[in-house]
């Protein structure tokens, strides 16, 4: 990606949505830190209740729907934090923008967070907005990547400054997708690939407590599913393209699984919630 990361464990999307928590963050030796989703408008996301902890599985499901304040709100508590390392910020479309115009409010957030991102990761996998999914397929996915790096280059050539583009995926794509998708990050030179978002699949959950409850699923029963993404993406990328492998990371175990997969740096977001900040000095020590 062209950074320099303090260490390879981050924080996902999802933790800090709009930027509040930075310093903090910072402070618990996180080696980079990604806040977001933020879309180009605030926007509530979905109705109360929208996330359920499912303990005796260490996992969670939520259908959050992007909730946020808006990138000016996050591009001002960037800008009030202190912190000095690498600060990714994850983009997503309103739920009002039709799907004709959804690149659009990809490419309003990606001009106005610029100059202030250390990169910026493209959202197109949560399950929580209805058919943003659509967008890692076929013709509107390579028109997406089109766009996002003719808008990075104009960027880079208005502020002479190179602001690295990571595409988030969900882990419920078949190894056929995995395959289409792949290619066409190599053919557009994407710099970085998240693998990977919350899944929809709840089968290991079955008879458990909120399991009833719509949304995307993560924690513990991700863990080997993502897992499994990063080893089939690692085939295919080849190390052209650095991987960020996220998803049900609760130990050093696991953590060390992603890496021997295939990725490059790691997020936590779940297992920060169920084991709290010491799993953050664990890991970083033993990766």
């Amino acid at each position: 990606m062209g950074l320099t990361f303090k260490n390879r464990l981050g924080a996902a999307a999802g933790i800090d949505k709009n930027g509040e928590y930075i310093t903090c963050l910072s402070r618990m030796g996180f080696g980079f830190i990604e806040v977001g989703t933020v879309t180009p408008l605030p926007q509530y996301g979905n109705p109360k209740p929208r996330m359920f902890r499912i303990p005796s599985k260490e996992a969670i499901i939520n259908r959050m729907g992007f909730n946020n304040l808006g990138i000016d709100n996050l591009i001002r508590n960037i800008k009030k934090s202190n912190f000095k390392g690498v600060i990714g910020v994850n983009i997503g479309k309103n739920k009002d923008t039709s799907m004709n115009n959804a690149i659009n409010d990809y490419l309003i957030c990606i001009e106005k967070i610029y100059l202030y991102a250390s990169y910026i990761a493209i959202n197109i996998s949560s399950p929580n907005t209805i058919n943003l999914r659509k967008l890692q397929h076929g013709i509107i996915f390579e028109n997406l990547l089109y766009h996002v790096k003719k808008k990075q280059k104009e960027l880079n050539k208005r502020y002479l400054k190179y602001v690295p583009i990571a595409i988030k995926i969900s882990p419920d794509l078949s190894k056929k997708e995995l395959l289409q998708i792949s290619k066409k990050l190599i053919q557009y030179e994407i710099d970085a690939v998240i693998a990977t978002n919350t899944t929809l699949n709840h089968s290991s959950m079955f008879n458990l407590k909120n399991n009833v409850q719509k949304g995307g699923l993560s924690g513990l029963p991700l863990q080997k599913k993502s897992t499994n993404i990063i080893s089939i993406l690692s085939e295919h990328l080849k190390k052209q393209i650095p991987i960020i492998g996220v998803g049900g990371i609760n130990s050093i175990h696991a953590a060390q699984e992603k890496i021997e997969s295939g990725a490059t740096l790691i997020q936590i977001y779940s297992g920060l919630i169920y084991h709290g900040p010491k799993l953050i000095r664990k890991i970083i020590q033993n990766i």
